[in-house]
């Protein structure tokens, strides 16, 4: 792998970590589906684990110490969201259906995390907790729809330029 590319991932997960502590305050309210998203149109997939493990690695050691409980849910959504962009919005230029599947990412989140907090919190109902999850995965959701639709081709046109890789002309 090259210099460059390297660089690129250690900025993405520091751009990513960065962000997400700043308004770590409100709750599920984050752009990282969005930079997600938009690394996930630039990076390979073999980048795109690097740059998750790496966000995830350093995400848990602040956040929880390396909490299995906290870390393999984040480690396995977070490689969803870049295996569902690999196959399905890769080629695709549809930015609603790219929003809609961040949308949807939402939810796919918060219930990774469901039975790894039931096992460590000793919960043994699963529709209560999910009851009480719902209200913070659709802000979630509605927030990953909302700046995938809004940032995602602004980010994505700057950092192809960077990059020197081909800009699509959108033509309105």
């Amino acid at each position: 792998m090259e210099t460059k590319k390297l660089l690129m991932i250690a900025f993405a997960i520091a751009i990513t970590f960065t962000q997400e502590q700043i308004l770590v305050f409100l709750p599920n309210i984050q752009f990282t589906v969005l930079l997600m998203f938009v690394f996930a149109s630039v990076f390979t997939y073999k980048e795109m684990f690097i740059y998750v493990l790496g966000y995830v690695l350093i995400d848990s050691l602040y956040m929880g110490g390396f909490n299995l409980f906290y870390m393999v849910p984040m480690l396995l959504s977070w490689m969803t969201i870049t295996v569902i962009y690999q196959v399905f919005l890769k080629q695709s230029d549809n930015i609603y259906f790219k929003a809609s599947l961040a949308f949807v990412f939402g939810f796919i989140y918060g219930w990774m995390f469901i039975p790894f907090h039931m096992m460590q919190t000793g919960i043994d109902q699963f529709l209560p907790y999910l009851i009480a999850d719902l209200p913070f995965e659709l802000v979630m959701a509605s927030t990953g729809f909302l700046t995938v639709l809004w940032g995602y081709n602004p980010l994505v046109r700057v950092l192809k330029i960077s990059l020197n890789q081909p800009v699509p002309i959108t033509v309105k």
